[in-house]
């Protein structure tokens, strides 16, 4: 028995003979190949090979996803990631992009823009860091940080929502998702003051993260409910999957930070985007450049 599978080389730029090269990679696991294609839009280029494996290799895509990131280091080839994704999650009819918000779909940290208004931006970038590379429990540090805030006026959160910018091709990866007919959410350890209009705007099905508490125009320092924190995340992957009667295997999860963790390993591929030590030690796949919508090609949208 084979199953087929597809590699999808992406980077800045690419050698012109990137399919051999992949060919080569790949033939070492007794691979036989389908077709190839190779496409560039002047901020970075994608190759991809399709390809069948015997159920040995099949039966631990894992394994085979470990051998070509050796292979590749060995080759020396920087510059240039390469994901091992199965057909079927490629070619699923409907699938669900799940993604982190702070660092992924958006380029900041939207604590530490709050905690600048508060004097306190090295104080709380520093462990957010901390959260991000695991070595903080993160809710316990999101109540630290979230404490700094109080007795700030609450249009700061407009303020800081002004500021916020997208992740370079963000809106565009949403756009090609919900034009394809699957479903996009985003779940964060951020506030749903800041993510809601963002949301909203991108035309999100999903969305949930914390609720920073206002008491008579001002902000307390806490945050409403349960924290959404790394078991959370994976939690509301499951939910919208379900929701949406789309399998987990045919779901993918986005995210650069430790509270990521749980959600990228439950998805049916997850995605580490420009992320922490932590976090691409485990991640299926990884992007190491600045274009989120480089996840399209990756899920075969």
């Amino acid at each position: 028995m084979t199953s087929n599978v597809t590699a999808v080389s992406y980077g800045l730029k690419l050698s012109p003979s990137e399919p051999e090269i992949l060919r080569s990679l790949l033939a070492d696991f007794g691979a036989t190949f389908g077709g190839a294609t190779s496409t560039g839009d002047g901020r970075f280029e994608v190759c991809t090979v399709d390809f069948s494996v015997p159920s040995g290799y099949a039966a631990d895509i894992a394994g085979l996803r470990h051998a070509i990131a050796a292979a590749k280091e060995n080759a020396g080839r920087t510059g240039v990631d390469t994901a091992i994704v199965p057909a079927e999650l490629r070619n699923a009819e409907r699938k669900l992009l799940i993604m982190d918000v702070d660092s992924t779909l958006i380029q900041q940290e939207v604590i530490e823009l709050l905690a600048a208004y508060a004097g306190k931006r090295d104080e709380v970038t520093a462990v957010t860091e901390a959260a991000m590379r695991g070595e903080l429990d993160f809710a316990q540090s999101l109540h630290a940080r979230v404490s700094v805030l109080a007795g700030l006026p609450a249009d700061v959160v407009e303020s800081v929502h002004a500021e916020v910018k997208l992740s370079e091709g963000a809106a565009e990866l949403v756009a090609a998702f919900k034009a394809a007919g699957h479903a996009v959410a985003v779940v964060s350890g951020g506030f749903n003051q800041i993510l809601r209009p963002i949301a909203e705007d991108l035309g999100m099905d999903y969305w949930i993260a914390n609720e920073l508490e206002i008491v008579d125009g001002t902000l307390t320092g806490k945050v409403l409910g349960a924290v959404i924190d790394r078991a959370a995340k994976e939690k509301y992957l499951r939910e919208w999957a379900a929701a949406e009667g789309i399998a987990l295997e045919h779901t993918i999860a986005v995210g650069d930070g430790a509270n990521d963790l749980d959600m990228l390993g439950a998805a049916g591929i997850g995605v580490a985007f420009n992320a922490k030590p932590a976090v691409l030690a485990v991640a299926d796949a990884a992007i190491n450049m600045p274009y989120l919508d480089a996840v399209r090609h990756i899920a075969g949208v």
